[in-house]
């Protein structure tokens, strides 16, 4: 399924003004086990990488066929590279998203971490961006991307890197026809939290200032310290929607954090998977992924 114009017009529109919010579904290779422990499949269950993220798959398939997994409260999901390839049902899983469950398609990107240098951890290379991101726009259908940096501390060097390159990467994403999500994680136990988010705003806010009028973007960051922090960032031209991570919150303390902040809606993945197991019945997973769905909404309300 290929991305057209009025559709992708449509997509942009329900990520814009849409009531919901984002599902994390992209767990890549060093996180996979541990999701799948917190699923209930041990790594005992499966032989190979090729077993391992074939459980993870069915287990995303799981969620994205629930009753509850639709745009009636999630607006968008963020799909993992092999997820992307895989099918639902014998349908691309993006296709399905979208016209089954009429949920908005993203491709997280990046290859993972740097070592911590300057406070921060930069996004590794990815070669064959390019490549990748006309494939998922022209094969795939995909909306946008999401990329995630980490700041473990209000270092200003650090954080203007990490900005710097955020951006410089959003820039290659929009020249593909796709809407970055742009990632700079703050991490939640930093003794500098406040002080790194205020930084980090006001690098943000220059880099968005120096995009030219078309070039569009959203925002993933940590539930911010001081309530409406970055409220003036989701009001600027350029923002599409502003999304919270839960950075390791429970689904409880994450959706109460994230209702004192009147302009982020959510984008979780541990706190949406969170009470889920392979072992429970159909009835019990669904009801189980339905409170889950709805605590979070209702929070990004």
């Amino acid at each position: 399924m290929a991305q057209d114009k009025a559709t992708f017009a449509q997509q942009k529109q329900q990520m814009a003004t849409g009531k919901g919010f984002i599902a994390a579904l992209d767990q890549s290779g060093g996180s996979t086990p541990k999701a799948l422990r917190l699923y209930g499949v041990e790594e005992s269950d499966y032989s190979g990488e090729a077993e391992m993220y074939g459980e993870i798959h069915k287990m995303r398939s799981r969620i994205i066929t629930a009753p509850d997994f639709t745009s009636a409260k999630v607006l968008g999901a963020i799909l993992f590279e092999r997820t992307m390839r895989a099918e639902i049902e014998g349908i691309p899983s993006a296709q399905y998203m979208w016209e089954k469950r009429g949920v908005v398609p993203f491709l997280k990107i990046d290859k993972g971490l740097e070592d911590k240098a300057d406070g921060v951890q930069l996004m590794k290379p990815m070669p064959g961006l390019d490549a990748l991101l006309a494939e998922a726009a022209g094969t795939f259908g995909i909306f946008g991307t999401k990329e995630r940096s980490v700041i473990h501390e209000a270092n200003a060097d650090g954080i203007k890197a990490v900005v710097a390159q955020q951006f410089e990467v959003a820039h290659q994403v929009i020249a593909a026809g796709l809407v970055p999500i742009i990632e700079p994680e703050v991490d939640i136990h930093s003794a500098s939290k406040s002080e790194a988010e205020a930084l980090l705003k006001a690098e943000i806010a220059t880099a968005l200032d120096a995009l030219p009028e078309g070039c569009d973007v959203m925002l993933k960051l940590t539930i911010p310290s001081e309530d409406g922090l970055y409220d003036s960032l989701a009001d600027h031209p350029r923002v599409v929607r502003v999304v919270a991570l839960s950075g390791g919150y429970s689904t409880a303390d994450a959706c109460e954090k994230l209702a004192r902040q009147p302009r982020m809606i959510a984008s979780f993945s541990r706190a949406l998977a969170e009470g889920l197991f392979r072992q429970q019945s159909d009835a019990e997973f669904n009801a189980a992924l339905g409170g889950n769905i709805d605590k979070i909404y209702q929070a990004s309300l």
